[in-house]
């Protein structure tokens, strides 16, 4: 089976998020970049795929060529074929990324590559869209499972699951089908010393799309309130030990 996982690079949202002025994306400035954590399930549960069923799994970014670092990481961890999109990535919204991802679907097809599966993660890491994988499917006529948690192949049927607070939802498909994928079914692996010589030495093919961008349609973008916080100051020196020892005692820490 032939996977294509597409993944995007990201802020690395580990630190403390700010946007730019115009609140229309993530400032980037001080921040590293990677792929969010839904991505890494998908290039995991890609490469599994391909070596269970002696298929291949290619690994295909929208973005910049700043953008080859993560298709690199992606080879060293078992992805081939890497494939760059390169475009402004402020100027395409989740309908433009999945026409871009579609027109080569639809190229490599006509060159004799069919993906019987394509994945991505479940949202955009850094804008939440929730839509690129649902428009995808819809372009290219194939049925979509969202919020999958793991999957498992019967010929040419696929077996996802998806968690719910309900419990576990199983949807059988067929291929070719396109999976959105969320963290936590799979642990992703770590690249090994030879995959990423393989991954430096990897050709990187790089495609100009043919379709003007709509955009986003994007209003802004909103931070959520910092959590509230409050300090009760139980005194000063020596004075606040009894205060500690009373408050110890309350949590249990103390008799």
């Amino acid at each position: 089976m032939d996977v294509l996982v597409c993944i995007k690079r990201v802020p690395d949202t580990g630190g403390a998020i700010t946007l730019t002025e115009d609140g229309m994306s993530v400032d980037t400035r001080l921040l590293g970049h990677t792929v969010s954590p839904h991505e890494e399930a998908a290039v995991e549960l890609a490469v599994q795929t391909a070596k269970a069923t002696g298929g291949s799994a290619t690994v295909l970014t929208v973005g910049t060529d700043d953008s080859i670092e993560q298709l690199r990481n992606a080879v060293a961890l078992g992805c081939t074929s890497p494939v760059l999109v390169e475009v402004e990535p402020e100027r395409y919204g989740p309908a433009d990324v999945a026409g871009a991802i579609a027109d080569v679907v639809k190229a490599h097809e006509q060159r004799g590559t069919s993906y019987d599966l394509v994945l991505l993660g479940n949202d955009a890491a850094d804008t939440g869209d929730f839509q690129v994988g649902v428009r995808l499917a819809y372009e290219l006529g194939r049925p979509v499972v969202t919020g999958v948690s793991v999957f498992e192949v019967e010929g040419d049927v696929v077996n996802a699951r998806v968690e719910s607070t309900d419990g576990t939802d199983v949807y059988r498909v067929p291929t070719p089908a396109v999976v959105t994928v969320m963290e936590g079914g799979v642990e992703p692996r770590y690249p090994s010393v030879p995959g990423r010589m393989k991954a430096k030495k990897a050709v990187v093919e790089t495609v100009q799309p043919e379709r003007e961008p709509v955009g986003s349609g994007r209003v802004r973008l909103t931070l959520p309130p910092a959590p509230p916080s409050q300090v009760e100051v139980l005194g000063e020196g020596a004075a606040a030990a009894p205060a500690v020892v009373d408050l110890l005692e309350k949590l249990g820490v103390a008799r």
